[in-house]
């Protein structure tokens, strides 16, 4: 912050940029701003004639406020080169002191006399110009002068503020040599400035107490025309004992507030919530000092007024002074003061009304651009005319932006009128260094451009849309980042045109606070968008990609996630040993990434058991079992503040195309929906069995012989589970959409999705329709074997005469051996009954089943050792080989590929 180089600034950088060079490095942003404002404006370094103004007022209050302070800093700094500047609103300087006095006749005129206008557009940077531009406490050294006549001074400069309205009305300037610079210096202008302040509101209430006076000395007869038989005129907290609570005050202060505003001989009639009925009147006073002001007084009656006389009147009325409806009844003060002190508090009142409906319509959903359009909506009309948000497009997407000011997007524009003059929604907003908006984004505040006529940065960066724009009569902004957590995550802009005001202090302090309440929102909305997103990617890795090939069903899939969240619903086809495939759904409870991870570990030991071809009630009891061991693990039984895993919901279902036998176990799922060849729907009955979690409860499983060419849906409850709708009413639905006959799985589940799913689901949906298929009889070969060696042969015969019937003659020589192998193995090491089976479909499968549940085991047999290589063998022949357990004893299967020759 302290002078570079030769103790005068950063003259090198000064320099460098002058001859048009890159100093990004090195100079202060609202320094290098104000630089690149005074060029874009034709400022001269070597200019040194200012605008000078005869018509200012010595005497102004601010003058009067500023005078004692002055003198005091003047005190202070006797004989030394400080000197201390008093300048309005416009940079008009009103006011020197010297600390030297005698230095006065050493400068310059420029430097000297009141009267000179240092506003940034005509003198450059220094400290009264930047200050009014920047609004705040700022420091300009040597060489960040743009002028060569500042450039061995420094100077510390302050903005004075009227409290009651927040405008700027002056500023206040210590300039000094550079050797001069002390770090208590800004500490004592910031309190030399808050001096001026206080003096500024005394001033204020020395003029409402003159108009209280003038209002008391004019007697009850003086005023308002009272009559007689009136009470006396008490104040307005004296009738508390009548009847008159604090809420019946706060209400009529806030009416008469109102009333004060408009200046005018006015009444108004109010209905407090008790039922009792005040008459307001407002009437002109005027002190004797010529302060013109309003006095607002109430009478009391016991009548409720009519209803259309609850409205402020829109026009002045007369006071009913004499009239009946008043005649008797005691009078209380209410207000007195100037009207614009009046205008202030009803402008503060509505401000703190529209920061109050933005806490509850900011926000209302987890969505970025809604919430920044909700910003919009809020300033639109009461604060500004059109808004503008401007954000990276990867905090749409739920990221942090590595470089917001070089990715914006224009987000949300909303005005009082459809055609906004402004880049539209989707376009990327480029921005240029200087503009408002890039101040504002360099230096993380509020940046105010009360006329944007004179915003050169802004108009030089595209002087035609800058042109459209002004002439929309748009000539006000206020440009504030969006920053919460630390983190920018854009801008928004508020612009000016149906008011003829411009916008001042309070509606920049307004329009930072209703930004940052939207701030906070959108990065809420951008935590959620960002774990939502992971959750879904999450979710969408861990469900199937495409369906396995196989023969036992033509199957289809659908799966909406929920829009508050990701869930675990999950569906999966698992093909199985000997044509069968296995069917799954599941739905674990909760939504978010812990969800969808549990799904995952769900379905793949759901994958893993299903391999060892567990019947339907085993595998949901080790799944049970599964999801109980990770509840304890993860704290669930003991950890208050553990996420837990509550439980989970599943339906296993195997089925059978040789026999059309289709084996089902449900954990706490809805049943499945069965649709017949004719298209008559029926809800199969199963054993409902208890959700997995709980862990030692059983599960049983039902067998159902379905129809040939049927279809089978397995759905999650939340296609049928809706606040909306009952459950009944919802399977009706959804039988009446599965009763058309002849339609593939495909056009199954699209109907099933148009008709039932919600439009904004409040759960996840898994769909999975099967239509089934059946091996034909003729492609079936089945021979019992009696537990004799002697019949392998004849069994090998047979199986080589039906693979010459089937076309597989080239398979005979493989089918042999490894059929040779299983039956022996099968005489020997099992026990009747014994039986072979060979099924002609996508593959050759071989099976040899017998009543012992003793499997063989591979192994790599030595070159010592006899036997032991028949395993091996046919694990070489085959594509695929393995053990299944039935209640009646086992199954050793081989499958062999069709093309295998």
């Amino acid at each position: 912050m302290g002078a570079t180089g030769e103790q005068i600034g950063p003259a090198r950088s000064r320099e460098r940029f002058l001859v048009g060079e890159a100093v990004a490095d090195g100079v202060r942003s609202p320094i290098l701003h104000s630089w690149q404002r005074c060029q874009s404006l034709g400022l001269s370094p070597d200019q040194t004639d200012l605008p000078y103004r005869d018509d200012f007022d010595p005497d102004s209050r601010l003058v009067h406020a500023a005078g004692p302070v002055l003198d005091q800093l003047a005190s202070r700094f006797a004989g030394s080169q400080m000197n201390v500047s008093l300048a309005d609103g416009n940079g008009t300087v009103l006011q020197r002191r010297f600390g030297e006095p005698a230095l006065a006749r050493t400068l310059p005129p420029i430097q000297t006399v009141p009267g000179f206008v240092f506003a940034e557009r005509f003198a450059g940077t220094n400290g009264i110009g930047l200050a009014l531009a920047e609004r705040h406490l700022v420091q300009v050294y040597g060489a960040e002068h743009f002028a060569e006549r500042s450039q061995s001074n420094a100077c510390s400069a302050i903005p004075i503020r009227d409290r009651l309205s927040g405008h700027v009305v002056g500023v206040l300037c210590f300039g000094y040599p550079h050797g001069y610079e002390h770090p208590a210096l800004p500490v004592l202008v910031r309190r030399a400035a808050e001096s001026i302040e206080r003096r500024l509101m005394e001033q204020r209430s020395e003029r409402e107490r003159a108009l209280l006076r003038a209002y008391l000395d004019a007697g009850p007869l003086a005023r308002n025309g009272a009559g007689p038989g009136e009470g006396p005129t008490i104040g307005l907290e004296e009738l508390g004992d009548s009847g008159l609570d604090l809420g019946d005050q706060m209400l009529l202060k806030d009416k008469a507030t109102e009333l004060m505003s408009r200046a005018q001989r006015a009444a108004v009639e109010v209905l407090l919530p008790h039922g009792r009925g005040v008459t307001l009147l407002s009437s002109p006073v005027t002190s004797r000092s010529g302060v013109e002001g309003v006095v607002v007084e109430a009478v009391f009656s016991g009548e409720p007024p009519p209803a259309h006389h609850l409205a402020l009147p829109t026009a002045a009325q007369p006071p009913p002074g004499t009239s009946p409806a008043t005649a008797g009844k005691v009078r209380g003060l209410v207000l007195v003061g100037e009207p614009e002190v009046g205008k202030y508090a009803v402008a503060a009142r509505r401000r703190l009304e529209l920061l109050a409906e933005a806490s509850t319509r900011i926000g209302t959903t987890l969505d970025v651009t809604r919430t920044a359009r909700e910003l919009a909506e809020m300033a639109v009309p009461r604060l500004a005319d059109y808004v503008t948000v401007d954000v990276p497009e990867s905090v749409l997407r739920g990221e942090e932006s590595a470089d917001p000011r070089s990715e914006l997007h224009r987000t949300v524009v909303h005005g009082i009128r459809e055609d906004c003059p402004f880049y539209p929604v989707g376009r990327r907003v480029e921005l240029r260094a200087g503009t408002p908006h890039m101040r504002c984004l360099d230096s993380g505040q509020a940046v105010l451009e009360a006329d944007l006529r004179e915003a050169v940065g802004w108009i030089d960066q595209e002087p035609e849309h800058a042109r459209r724009i002004l002439d929309r009569n748009v000539h006000s902004l206020v440009s504030v980042p969006l920053l919460a957590r630390g983190v920018l995550l854009g801008i928004a802009s508020f612009y000016r045109a149906q008011d003829p005001a411009p916008f001042g202090e309070d509606d920049s302090w307004l329009a930072q606070e209703l930004a940052a309440r939207a701030a906070l929102c959108i990065d809420n909305a951008r935590r959620y968008t960002r774990e939502h997103t992971l959750a879904l990617a999450l979710q969408e890795s861990l469900l199937p990609h495409g369906m396995p090939e196989q023969g036992a069903v033509e199957v289809a899939h659908r799966y909406l996630p929920a829009e508050s969240g990701v869930g675990g619903d999950w569906f999966d086809v698992i093909p199985l040993s000997g044509t069968r495939v296995a069917l799954l759904v599941g739905d674990v409870v909760g939504h978010g990434l812990h969800a969808a991870a549990t799904m995952g570990r769900l379905r793949t030991a759901a994958r893993n058991f299903a391999e060892l071809e567990l019947a339907p009630d085993e595998l949901l009891t080790h799944l049970d079992n599964l999801l109980v061991r990770l509840d304890r693990e993860e704290g669930g039984d003991n950890d208050a503040g553990s996420t837990g895993i509550v439980g989970a919901t599943c339906l296993y279902a195997v089925y059978d195309p040789t026999s059309r036998l289709c084996t089902m176990a449900r954990a706490g799922h809805p049943p499945p929906a069965l649709v017949h060849p004719g298209g008559r729907v029926t809800f199969p009955e199963l054993p409902p069995g208890p959700p997995l979690g709980l862990g030692g409860l059983p599960f049983e499983t039902a067998e159902i012989e379905l129809p040939e060419g049927s279809t089978l849906v397995l759905y999650t409850d939340g296609l049928i589970e809706d606040r909306e709708r009952d459950i009944d009413v919802a399977l009706d639905q959804l039988s009446h959409t599965l009763s058309e006959p002849d339609r593939s799985p495909e056009d199954t589940c699209q109907a099933v999705f148009d008709a039932m799913a919600p439009e904004h689901p409040a759960d996840d949906i898994a769909l999975l329709v099967a239509r089934t298929r059946t091996v034909p009889a003729e492609r079936i070969a089945t021979w019992n074997v009696s537990a004799d060696p002697s019949l392998v042969a004849g069994v090998r015969a047979a199986a080589t005469r039906q693979l010459a019937d089937w076309g597989l003659d080239e398979l005979a020589f493989a089918a042999e051996l490894m059929l040779s192998e299983l039956v022996t193995n099968a005489v020997r090491y099992g026990t009747e009954p014994i039986q072979v089976r060979l099924v002609h479909d996508r593959s050759l499968i071989c099976e040899v089943s017998d009543g012992s549940s003793t499997a063989p085991h591979l192994r790599r047999a030595a070159t010592t050792e006899e036997g032991g290589r028949g395993l091996f063998l046919v694990a070489q022949l085959a594509r695929a080989w393995g053990t299944r357990y039935t209640p009646h004893g086992k199954v050793i299967w081989a499958e062999c590929a069709l093309d295998a020759a």
